[in-house]
């Protein structure tokens, strides 16, 4: 009988291997972690953060777009002497205020579940000692410290989850030029530096996310993404609690991965059928520091709150941006920001952690109205302050047992049922005024 057993075990095992394709990779179940969460900090943080210019493309739209973008070509002229490179900023990378707690204490405070920390960008640089980055990383050059080490023990110190931003393309890696050339029949850089790197920092720093990136150029079979994964799935150290993105080759957003990314800020309008991830940055121009941004260039806190809950609404979770300064501070718009999103999810947060989506995510009676739910229990977000103290709803379906409160208000509130087959009538209290914009209504027992 313990044999029985024991090849039973085995073949359990052996079952739930995952081979390497699309049919099989997709078929692993997204782990539970990251639909909890609903809410996470994007990090965009690298060398693009000294010249704090333009965006985080600098270095293509300087040296490699065709034509140069004009913009960037100036700022070089006026502002560094003829001949500078790329890489002579990188010693300016200092990250000399860098504080991985400070960063932490602030991610903790906006509420958010889990921090996504750009490892390495396009530009090839690596936030951490890569052996196969040889000079160009941040214990080599710049900082001299392991940036993803120190930020990923702060940010699990406070029960957060750590994933790590990574591109597969390099701008400036020779190996991937060769490749391109040879229009991607040759793979010398996948061989002798993406997926040895991938794999090192995989096993370094035991990621929750991978959040993939720059595969537009080539298709998965260039960058043996099936590959990697089923390895990622089958045998790393986080094979059981990584998640994943869908960008793993040219043509494979919204089709393909543990969840969908599809585009930059990506709204799908209706409720999608597979798990899905805006990416949204405060900086609305820029997902890197900018030393010219402007109030003007920002997202205020109401929208954005009511960019996450149209987000979760629809099922999604939401990943908000900010890109500190090369010295490693976190500019104070984007903190009081952060904060201001955890203060109204300290009174709101149960509406968004954990919820699912309602069988109606939304409608606009007497004003705009976004649902989730927990079981029996329908969460009413309204996303505009009401002009009169009466709410109109028209999709919940009360009874007798149905209790109505407004989230961070003490008592029940009155309600009414508005017709045998369905809505009510909900009269708030007087609401103070908020600087988010967006208020909870919990409706017990309803359908």
């Amino acid at each position: 009988m313990l044999v029985a057993a024991f090849l039973t075990v085995l073949a359990a095992r052996a079952a739930a291997r995952y081979t390497e394709d699309w049919p099989s990779l997709d078929s692993r179940p997204l782990p539970s972690w990251y639909d909890q969460a609903k809410f996470g900090i994007f990090v965009h943080w690298g060398v693009y953060s000294v010249p704090g210019f333009h965006d985080e493309w600098f270095l293509f739209d300087w040296l490699f777009r065709q034509p140069p973008n004009q913009e960037c070509v100036d700022f070089m002229k006026r502002n560094y002497p003829s001949g500078f490179t790329y890489p002579e900023f990188a010693p300016h990378f200092s990250a000399r205020f860098f504080n991985p707690g400070d960063w932490a204490d602030i991610f903790k405070a906006s509420g958010a579940k889990y921090v996504v920390l750009t490892a390495k960008h396009h530009e090839g640089f690596t936030n951490w000692g890569s052996p196969f980055s040889w000079n160009w990383n941040s214990v080599d050059i710049g900082p001299h410290r392991d940036l993803v080490g120190e930020l990923g023990a702060a940010v699990r110190s406070r029960s957060l989850h750590y994933g790590l931003y990574h591109s597969l393309c390099e701008w400036s890696n020779h190996l991937f030029e060769r490749d391109k050339k040879s229009g991607f029949k040759t793979q010398e850089f996948v061989a002798h530096k993406l997926l040895p790197e991938l794999y090192s920092m995989v096993v370094t720093y035991k990621p929750d996310l991978i959040w993939s990136d720059g595969e537009w150029d080539a298709p998965d079979t260039y960058w043996n993404s099936t590959q990697f994964l089923a390895w990622l799935y089958n045998d790393s150290p986080v094979k059981d609690t990584v998640v994943t993105n869908d960008r793993w080759g040219s043509d494979l957003r919204c089709k393909h991965g543990g969840y969908y990314n599809c585009e930059d800020k990506y709204t799908p309008g209706q409720l999608p059928k597979h798990k899905w991830e805006k990416c949204q940055s405060v900086d609305k121009q820029s997902w890197g520091y900018r030393r010219n941004m402007k109030t003007s260039e920002l997202m205020d806190l109401p929208t954005i709150i009511k960019d996450l809950v149209e987000t979760v609404a629809l099922g999604g979770n939401y990943l908000l941006n900010v890109g500190p300064t090369s010295d490693g501070m976190i500019p104070v718009v984007f903190e009081e920001r952060l904060r201001g999103i955890g203060a109204w999810l300290d009174v709101n947060g149960e509406a968004i952690y954990g919820s699912k989506p309602w069988r109606i995510q939304s409608e606009n009676a007497s004003l705009p109205v976004w649902y989730t739910s927990k079981g029996s229990t329908v969460y009413a977000f309204l996303t505009a302050k009401p002009s009169k103290s009466i709410v109109e709803l028209l999709q919940p379906k009360c009874d007798s047992s149905t209790e109505v409160t407004l989230l961070g208000h003490q008592g029940p509130l009155t309600w009414t049922p508005i017709s045998a087959d369905g809505g009510l009538y909900v009269l708030l209290p007087e609401l103070s005024q908020s600087v988010s914009q967006v208020w909870t209504i919990k409706i017990s027992d309803a359908k």
